[in-house]
């Protein structure tokens, strides 16, 4: 990154940059961009909505943001949000109650490395779904709406899709890696992989690591590996791994530093690597306990 040369916005020359229109490939600001289903947007290239730029005077730009949050409802996130607690409220009926979820769905659901050995390969999947407890969605939930709708919305709904589950599978390699024979459930390892892509957005905006993301993943990696926690800190740290490669696999690299257009061949085959090698580090962790 040494070699790169700094970009500035192309309506604010005092700004450095690391974003760049989808369309055109103009760098912009943050208070110039419109996020949009395949990318971020310059004022010119927003099809028809408001110029970001042009707010009203003396609005933080936290205001302004959330406006833009809004324009295509983080559907993703929300359906996401939906299913985990349908899913939940399913277990707690089938289970001991709304704060001991289990039943059929659940285990049938639940991450375990002999049943997985033994041919059960969608529970890396489903196991994103479960949660061990009534805070335990809470928190879950509140984190993937608080970081996941303004990932979301940067993103496009596509490259999002990859990211969650792609970042649940790297964190069910991680979990698997750290112990095999323990059940684990939730969506921590899916929020820690947004969480990584976030850092690499800020970090490619600013030119910093120490920013929101970064903040939010000391503070939840010091709480993982705190004695009687009881959380998988293996799942975490697969999943912010995950994020990250996915998110770094999405960037469009050229002499103009980078950007975010449509997901791309590119994104696609990080995607697909990411997904296999965590899908054989799992493997290669259960194999000897079916």
């Amino acid at each position: 990154m040494s070699n790169t040369e700094t970009r500035y916005c192309y309506r604010h020359p005092d700004r450095p940059t690391g974003l760049s229109c989808s369309e055109c490939g103009r760098p912009i600001c943050t208070d110039c961009m419109t996020p949009a289903a395949v990318g971020i947007r310059c004022p010119e290239h927003a099809s028809g909505r408001s110029r970001p730029g042009r707010a009203a005077a003396g609005r933080p730009m936290i205001a302004r943001a959330e406006r833009r949050i809004g324009s295509t409802h983080a559907l993703v996130t929300k359906t996401l949000i939906a299913v985990n607690i349908a899913v939940y409220l399913v277990t707690a009926v089938q289970g001991a109650g709304l704060n001991s979820p289990g039943g059929s769905l659940y285990l049938k659901m639940v991450l375990y490395g002999p049943w997985v050995a033994r041919g059960d390969w969608w529970r890396p999947v489903t196991a994103m779904f479960l949660h061990g407890f009534l805070l335990h969605i809470a928190f879950n939930m509140l984190a993937l709406w608080w970081i996941g709708a303004p990932v979301e919305e940067y993103l496009g709904r596509a490259r999002f899709i990859g990211l969650y589950f792609v970042s649940g599978l790297a964190g069910a390699a991680g979990a698997m890696l750290q112990s095999p024979t323990t059940p684990v459930v939730g969506a921590s390892g899916a929020i820690f992989g947004i969480l990584g892509a976030m850092l690499i957005l800020e970090y490619q905006a600013t030119g910093r690591l120490t920013g929101n993301a970064m903040t939010w993943i000391v503070i939840n990696l010091v709480i993982s590996f705190l004695p009687g926690t009881n959380i998988s800190w293996g799942g975490h740290v697969g999943g912010l791994i995950g994020g990250i490669l996915v998110t770094l696999g999405y960037t469009r690299w050229d002499r103009s530093g980078s950007a975010y257009g449509r997901l791309g061949l590119g994104g696609a085959l990080g995607l697909v690597l990411v997904a296999a090698g965590s899908l054989a580090l799992l493997y290669w962790q259960v194999r000897g306990y079916a």
